[in-house]
């Protein structure tokens, strides 16, 4: 029979654990072969990662990744373990099987799941046998999908290939054609772990965190249960960080063989809680210390933060009108970030360390919010905890996208709430997360279709879930679906949007302004264009006409049924911003059509949320479409399939950087200057304007000093810090344009001269494509390192560097795909990629240089970067 499972961030002192995660194989049988596990031999084994998948089993060996939900799946492996002594409890938990399974061990079937997203805990304590055989089988979801169930579908959605998925708690990525066909999840795809209990048990236990003026409350309720004659004295409550080490007793009520806990702590002038962005994380340990009459039991119970969190600046803010506004601790946050991709869509397992890796890149790109999709999978506790020690603000989709899903049917139901139960006791006391959603583009896919709007919207999204919230004491936003708002769900100046008019649907960049966006819960989908050796690893034969070659299209995602892809898109804004024809760039330089491909998704990225980020913009924020390629190719991804970042990742860093100086182009009202200070502490710096002619001539200058408190910002006409009229923005067109660069640079005083801090750039008269040999350019570069440190790399020019890339193998530079000004230089971080890597020399390109120059291992020197000026670079 089913047992209770611990909470997932609990550890109780005297438990053991058994991960049963080595000497796994696996195997595939035709659906209903294999009932049982009588003749298992019989089949053909392969090696297995558990936590992990057949297809993961598939590609470590090599072979073909078929139709998966097609098969029946076994996995098994053989561990020891000894039964149960007295006053002891073994279970076997199992952290989520894809998708229907039957769980076996030493032979008998001893549960069955029917969702992926079902966690399981099962007492074998009289079922093991010192040496056991477990074994899991996945059943073939294919022939289910023949089976006719009622009540049937309403709409259908050309999102999955087979309308049935609706009735499976399964994840979508994997079986969606247009972007992710496959593999589909199929195994043991979380842990599985062997618990021996002692002592006592925790069933539940609930941590709730809020402010009371500055002070915080930590409230504590929880069920536990004592083992072998175990009797619960006295339990405390302890809390330490930040603000000190307080601590306070629980009050104690025996039912039925249960010990209910409940109390509270107060913690004086409590540290807040912080979205990386606006402040710090701060975290306090929380323990629970448990007093026996056979002495103290410590129970670790995670950590908590303090912070309010609000959907806009005052009550009457509605969501449904008013979009996404997002205030912590009653400042508002412009949240912005990116939807999570598995890091591993094939095994569905990552490492911790990946994890942290991942979300360190989130942090690093100025992203203060990332959103598990519905068409995924919900994220496991390590991600959580994570992104509450980071900073990172949680938009937690539930697992329902697009389809017609069957709340009618009471299995159903009974399943899919008992999900969002065990979601919500993960995550609804954590700081990060912010936003909870009821599924994805259920109300647009209606709508879209011309039906009854009314229809999208089941009450299980609108009165289950957001009762279900408020019972696990959650204040995140609740949302029922993205997009949701206005007399159409897609209208983008309500509510929340899925906002593609600048990308998908062509409109000019303009249009990031004109619709009015308050949220974007998606945006800026591009194939983004991968670095030359993802594409030289795709297409080593390197054909002629590529972005044709089967191989190629594999990685671009596209609209099932439509006759265009996100290739085309991508070329409507290479036409558009660098007034090219990307088919004949492309016959006649590939590589010149790959190079401002790279950059052209990038530069729309910035320009769109600049426009967003504006004091005067409606808009609360937006969420690109997505953070990580599914497969290699130019897929929607930020980064690559490696988790390497693309060229676009480097553009919305600087974009989204919390202190951040960026322009806009208003028309007959000139250039206007804006500065950001998200941080928590105030900012003295100053802001310079500089115009150039002919990308080098100096024409015009001036600065402004500026003192912005903490999460505050400042916006000027550039020629007001000039000080005349220049026609900045090229509108009056009285004559060619007097300059055709303008240079915003936030500076400040540091103890090695200026600082700066963050650089815009504007093109009046269009952006800068002839390309020019590296003497025109006055490219200058030196290497520094030091013993304890990385390499820098300090890269000068003469004249406007447009786009610098630095091509060093084994180092990642912290910056890329930048601009130098005139005379200027910058300083790049460069990181080895694996430990103990030498640097052996690189090169640099530039949107604007013609060919590459190599910067030799010659030029490495110990102490301060050479000075920009100081020739070393040498022509290739």
């Amino acid at each position: 029979m089913p047992s209770p499972a611990s909470p997932p961030f609990v550890t109780v002192d005297g438990h053991e654990r058994l991960n049963l995660d080595e000497g796994w194989t696996a195997a595939a049988c035709e659906p209903g072969a294999q009932p049982g596990t009588g003749g298992l031999d019989g089949l053909a084994w392969r090696p297995a990662r558990v936590p992990g998948t057949a297809a993961a089993a598939l590609r470590h060996a090599g072979d073909q990744l078929g139709d998966l939900d097609s098969e029946d799946w076994w996995f098994r492996t053989r561990f020891v373990g000894q039964p149960a002594e007295d006053g002891e409890e073994v279970v076997l938990r199992l952290g989520g099987i894809a998708t229907l399974a039957e769980v076996y061990l030493n032979g008998q079937c001893i549960f069955e799941s029917d969702s992926m997203f079902a966690t399981h805990a099962v007492d074998v304590g009289d079922r093991l046998e010192g040496t056991n055989e477990l074994a899991i089988r996945c059943r073939a979801l294919t022939p289910e999908f023949a089976v006719q169930r009622k009540p049937r579908a309403r709409w259908r959605t050309r999102l999955v290939s087979d309308g049935s998925l609706r009735w499976f708690r399964t994840m979508l990525i994997g079986r969606a054609p247009g972007f992710a066909p496959g593999p589909a999840a199929v195994g043991p795809w979380r842990p599985v772990w062997l618990e021996r209990r002692r002592r006592l048990v925790v069933e539940s236990l609930e941590l709730r965190a809020r402010l009371d003026g500055g002070d915080g409350i930590l409230s504590v309720e929880g069920r536990l249960r004592e083992l072998g004659g175990t009797r619960l004295d006295a339990i405390d409550v302890e809390l330490d960080g930040p603000s000190g080490r307080h601590a306070g007793s629980l009050d104690l009520e025996r039912d039925d063989g249960a010990v209910t806990v409940r109390g509270s702590v107060r913690v004086p002038s409590v540290a807040r809680w912080w979205p990386h962005t606006s402040g710090e994380p701060a975290l306090h340990d929380v323990r629970l210390a448990v007093r026996t009459g056979s002495g103290s039991v410590a129970v670790d119970a995670g950590r908590v933060g303090f912070r309010t969190l609000t959907a806009g600046a005052t009550p009457q803010h509605d969501v449904e009108r008013d979009g996404l506004d997002l205030h912590v601790n009653g400042v508002r946050v412009f949240a912005r970030g990116a939807v999570w991709t598995p890091i591993d869509p094939v095994g569905l397992a990552s490492t911790h360390d990946e994890l942290r890796a991942a979300l360190d890149q989130v942090r690093a790109a100025g992203m203060n919010m990332i959103r598990v999709p519905g068409i995924a999978a919900y994220e496991e506790t390590a991600f959580h905890d994570l992104c509450d020690e980071l900073g990172i603000l949680v938009w937690q989709d539930f697992m329902f996208a697009n389809l017609d899903y069957p709340f009618a049917d009471d299995a159903f139901r009974a399943i899919v709430e008992r999900e969002a139960s065990e979601v919500l006791a993960a995550i609804a006391g954590r700081p990060s997360t912010a936003v909870l959603c009821g599924n994805s583009e259920i109300e647009q896919q209606v709508a879209m279709l011309g039906l009854d709007a009314t229809i999208g919207r089941d009450p299980f999204f609108g009165e289950t879930l957001p009762a279900l919230a408020r019972a696990a004491g959650s204040d995140a936003v609740y949302v029922p679906s993205a997009p949701f708002g206005g007399d159409l769900p897609f209208r983008a100046d309500h509510g929340i949007a899925n906002y593609f008019g600048v990308g998908a649907y062509l409109r000019p960049l303009a249009d990031a302004r004109a619709a009015g966006v308050r949220f974007a819960a998606e945006c800026l989908a591009f194939a983004n264009v991968p670095d030359d050796d993802v594409i030289d690893a795709m297409l080593p034969d390197e054909p002629r006409d590529f972005l044709d070659d089967p191989r190629w299209k594999a990685g671009v995602p596209r609209d099932v049924g439509a006759d265009w892809d996100f290739d085309d898109v991508r070329d409507h804004y290479l036409a558009l911003l660098f007034d090219v024809d990307p088919g004949e760039l492309r016959r006649v330089d590939r590589d010149r059509y790959l190079e401002l491909s790279r950059a052209v998704s990038g530069e729309v990225m910035a320009e769109v949320f600049g426009e967003w980020r504006r004091a005067a913009s409606p808009s609360g924020g937006g969420l690109v479409l997505w953070l990580r390629d599914l497969a290699a190719g130019a897929g929607w991804g930020i980064l690559d399939h490696r988790g390497e970042p693309k060229v676009a990742y480097h553009h919305l860093r600087r974009a989204l950087s919390p202190r951040a100086v960026w322009l806009t182009d208003e028309g007959l009202g000139g250039v206007v200057a804006h500065v950001a200070n998200d941080g928590g502490t105030p900012l003295s710096a100053r802001l310079r304007i500089a115009l150039y002619h002919d990308l080098e001539q100096p024409v015009g200058e001036g600065r402004q000093a500026i003192e912005l408190a903490a999460h505050d910002g400042f916006e000027r006409n550039v020629e007001t810090i000039i000080g005349r009229f220049v026609d900045a923005s090229w509108a009056y067109r009285f004559g060619p344009p007097a300059q055709d660069l303008i240079v915003a640079s936030l500076e400040r005083d540091g103890d090695d001269g200026t600082e700066l801090l963050s650089q815009a750039f504007r093109f009046p008269a269009g952006r800068p494509t002839q390309v020019e040999p590296a003497d025109r350019l006055g490219l200058v570069a030196a290497v520094a390192a030091d013993a304890n440190g990385p390499l820098r790399m300090t890269v000068g020019s003469r004249c406007f560097a447009y786009g610098l890339r630095l091509h060093v193998p084994g180092f990642r530079p912290d910056d890329d795909a930048f601009s130098v000004e005139p005379g200027g230089s910058r300083v790049v971080v460069l990181r080895p990629t694996v430990p103990g890597n030498k640097f052996t020399g690189g090169v640099l390109s530039a949107l604007n240089l013609a060919g590459r120059v190599a910067v030799s291992s010659s030029m490495v020197g110990v102490g301060p970067p050479v000075a920009a000026g100081q020739p070393a670079v040498d022509p290739q």
